[in-house]
């Protein structure tokens, strides 16, 4: 074990660049970006209190990410498990009650930027990308917490049974174990990676932003699969099927009209800040975090978050739109 006093620049200078690493592996644990950055603050104080019995036999940032799923373990321990209203009950009706849940019950999106580097190689970002898919962080979340941070560190962070079994304090037998299982619960899942984008889901997304600040419902319809779903948490209600999605557009939903959209990125999907227009007085003002679920050349889900307040911040989002 090494002896020395570190002031806090050195420490700092050591932890810091494992912070997005870490950031990535507490929002896959969690399901919330506010969470995983309180759970990311909370390693970086118990590694700065530790680092002086930090033993260099250990890579540091294995070290990191053992302190990191504890911290998450300790979040899960008194709180529910968080959920998309498609998995949470069965699919709604256009004229559905518009029941509200509490914010701490859904998944919640978290910007590409916080997660993947630009400096990062080609395949390491679109690695990083899919294992922050919603489709797959939601999955993730139906794990038991030791299952899903052993399959995590195994899956994702490539580290070896021993390690996890050190990180979790259990056998590598049991490692294994929760591993299997966890794979075998996922596998009844629809979690197909996609790659990067294709020239035709560009010309894809152009139609769509088109069509939906002309609210050209047809055109916007056309663009999804026949089973696409829409939702829009924090309401519980959802809806699966073209015929619906366009019934609720030119209904309930026809209040977006003339709105517009500005693209980010989130979960390693395409995204847009949607901007409602509210007359000459107001103007635009931010509506929905819109993101987009692709399925080969057409559009299989639609995701519109609505608290604004706190996500348009987070994806950097201006509070105007720019035309």
């Amino acid at each position: 074990m090494r002896t020395r006093i570190m002031d806090d620049a050195e420490s700092s200078d050591l932890l810091e660049p494992h912070r997005s690493a870490l950031f990535a592996h507490c929002y896959r644990m969690l399901g919330s970006p506010t969470e995983a950055d309180d759970a990311v603050q909370e390693t970086m104080v118990r590694a700065w209190k530790g680092l002086d019995r930090f033993e260099a036999r250990a890579k540091l940032g294995t070290w990191l990410y053992r302190i990191a799923t504890n911290v998450c373990l300790d979040a899960l321990a008194d709180r529910r498990r968080r959920e998309r209203p498609v998995d949470l009950t069965p699919a709604g009706s256009v004229d559905g009650a518009l029941k509200l849940r509490p914010p701490e019950e859904w998944l919640e999106p978290v910007p590409d930027a916080r997660v993947v580097s630009d400096s990062a190689d080609p395949g390491t970002q679109l690695m990083l990308r899919q294992s922050i898919r919603l489709a797959f962080v939601a999955a993730l979340q139906h794990l038991p917490p030791k299952q899903r941070a052993a399959l995590l560190s195994t899956e994702v962070l490539g580290m070896s049974a021993a390690e996890t079994a050190e990180c979790l304090d259990t056998s590598v037998a049991s490692v294994n174990s929760a591993v299997q299982r966890a794979r075998a619960k996922l596998a009844t899942r629809d979690l197909e990676a996609p790659g990067p984008l294709s020239a035709p889901q560009r010309v894809l997304l152009d139609r769509y932003v088109e069509a939906f600040e002309k609210y050209d419902v047809d055109g916007l319809t056309a663009l999804m699969r026949d089973d696409a779903t829409m939702s829009m948490p924090p309401l519980e209600l959802w809806l699966r099927g073209t015929e619906d999605i366009r019934a609720w557009m030119l209904g309930r939903g026809s209040e977006c009209r003339g709105s517009r959209l500005v693209p980010t990125a989130a979960n390693g999907q395409p995204a847009f800040g949607q901007y409602r227009w509210f007359g000459p007085e107001e103007g635009f003002r931010p509506w929905a975090l819109v993101v987009l679920d692709l399925a080969g050349d057409s559009i299989g889900g639609v995701t519109s978050f609505l608290d604004v307040e706190r996500l348009f911040p987070l994806f950097s989002l201006p509070a105007h739109p720019d035309r």
